[in-house]
């Protein structure tokens, strides 16, 4: 038995009988899989002990998920297969030829497989390492625990699939897009606390603290606390800023002139993004930074023993002393080591609470050079790999019997000319939105600046396949314009 036969052996998300899925349609499906979404969220796992969740907030957020809960894996199998695929694909030790439907189909395959084998080993790895780590007053909690986190990566692959097949954009992006914007909202209006107190009950000077910064702004000026009044407004004003920045970053593209061969006189503008390969770089490189800090963490946990004197040093904890390079973690945030450097700090908060130091300037710095070349490594590999190339989208445009203007119909004309933009926007774009993220994520914002800068070109994605969706809707001629 070959991989071929085993593919055809493993559960999928059925495709629509018709060619283009109508509006109210994926309206619908992408409602229920947002409200599927939001329930799982809300359901904890059976047998978990008493743990410190909160470490794993940024990882939560680029993983579009809430630690603790089913679905604590979140899309992190799905990010970390299309990381390790494009990777072999982009180095040559896996050639498919995705231009082909049985390329196609050999490449969803493959990646099914891997996703399916980081359900279970990130499931696994998460329990084992004490990373969520299992009750022991219950009987077999490890393994219950474990089972409950593979039900929970299953359930978000398969949301995806129908996000994708049914609905509007891709479950990755619509489950981030989600959870950070439930977060931007607490974060700003939060008014209960973690001990269940309603700080509104008493709102004056003496009373509860507010954790929502909005509501923290205006204690603030009541009590009279500069300090916590500039922390506060500094979140807010950052937030703003980063919004009106990415969303006009966002708006700017190359618009390449097309005409009918057979129509004289007329023609239309086949934009490019100056962001081409959108928010998929960001994700890729976020999932990345964090998917080492939770693992650095949980490694350092695992080498405790050899890290104490007069302890038993060998098996899995000799094995995880090994990387002690990554550095040490207290409450999963890096004080230290690669992770460190490569992590980020809110500057911003810290200089106006007159704690800044030149390591975190310099942490600073790292982090932006980290951030810029992934982002543009992953850029070229998504382009190169999703049919968003020079090749694919020239046979796009012949398919639509369109031209560049001045030019004749010709595929590999066509080809040679969108070279000229794709690539460069690419490359340009990536760093760009490498640079953009990591300098948000250093001035902070209502959530961290990469969750903030995600959740915007999300929102901005998803607002265009939208509109797009409904135009072609209400005139079924512009289908073939749009590829449909």
């Amino acid at each position: 038995m070959n991989l071929r036969d085993i593919f055809n052996y493993i559960p999928e998300v059925t495709k629509p009988d018709e060619k283009k899925v109508g509006f109210n349609t994926k309206l619908k499906w992408t409602m229920i899989v947002l409200a599927s979404f939001f329930i799982l969220a809300n359901i904890p796992l059976f047998g978990l002990s008493a743990n410190a969740l909160s470490r794993f907030e940024y990882l939560a957020i680029i993983l579009g998920t809430d630690f603790g809960s089913i679905i604590s894996l979140g899309i992190g199998p799905i990010v970390m297969a299309s990381i390790i695929l494009q990777l072999l694909t982009g180095a040559g030790i896996i050639n498919i030829d995705t231009t082909t439907e049985e390329g196609k189909k050999f490449f969803q395959g493959i990646q099914k497989l891997l996703v399916f084998f980081f359900i279970v080993f990130e499931a696994s790895v998460y329990v084992l390492m004490q990373g969520l780590q299992a009750d022991p007053l219950i009987p077999y909690s490890v393994y219950i625990l474990i089972f409950q986190l593979i039900l929970g990566g299953l359930a978000i692959f398969y949301m995806d699939g129908v996000t994708q097949k049914w609905g509007f954009g891709s479950g990755v992006s619509l489950f981030i897009g989600a959870g950070v914007s439930w977060r931007i909202f607490t974060s700003a209006f939060q008014f209960v606390d973690n001990q269940g107190r309603n700080c509104l009950l008493n709102f004056g000077e003496n009373g509860i603290a507010c954790s929502g910064r909005f509501l923290v702004m205006i204690q603030s000026i009541i009590s009279g606390h500069q300090t916590e009044f500039l922390s506060a407004i500094s979140a807010i004003l950052t937030t703003a800023v980063i919004f009106l920045g990415v969303a006009w970053a966002q708006s700017l593209k190359v618009e390449v002139p097309l005409s009918f061969g057979r129509i004289r006189g007329y023609g239309v503008k086949w934009p490019l993004s100056f962001f081409y390969a959108s928010v998929i770089p960001v994700i890729l490189t976020a999932a990345l930074i964090a998917n080492i800090q939770l693992f650095g963490g949980m490694l350092e946990n695992a080498a405790a023993p050899c890290l104490i004197e007069g302890e038993v040093c060998g098996g899995m904890a000799k094995f995880a002393s090994y990387f002690g390079f990554l550095g040490h973690f207290i409450d999963g945030q890096a004080v230290s080591g690669f992770v460190f450097w490569m992590g980020s700090t809110n500057v911003l908060d810290l200089f106006i609470k007159g704690s800044f130091l030149l390591k975190y300037l310099v942490q600073g710095i790292t982090h932006t050079i980290f951030f810029m070349f992934f982002c543009t490594i992953f850029s070229i590999f998504w382009v190169k790999t999703s049919g968003m190339d020079s090749k694919a989208q020239a046979h796009k445009i012949a398919a639509s019997g369109l031209q560049v203007a001045g030019f004749r119909q010709d595929e590999r004309v066509l080809e040679s000319i969108l070279d000229r933009y794709i690539m460069p926007l690419t490359v340009m774009g990536g760093l760009a939105v490498g640079l953009l993220a990591s300098i948000a994520d250093l001035l902070g914002a209502l959530v961290s600046g990469t969750a903030m800068l995600l959740v915007i070109m999300i929102i901005y994605q998803l607002y265009q396949s939208i509109a797009q969706q409904h135009a072609t809707d209400m005139n079924p001629a512009m289908r073939k314009f749009m590829g449909g």
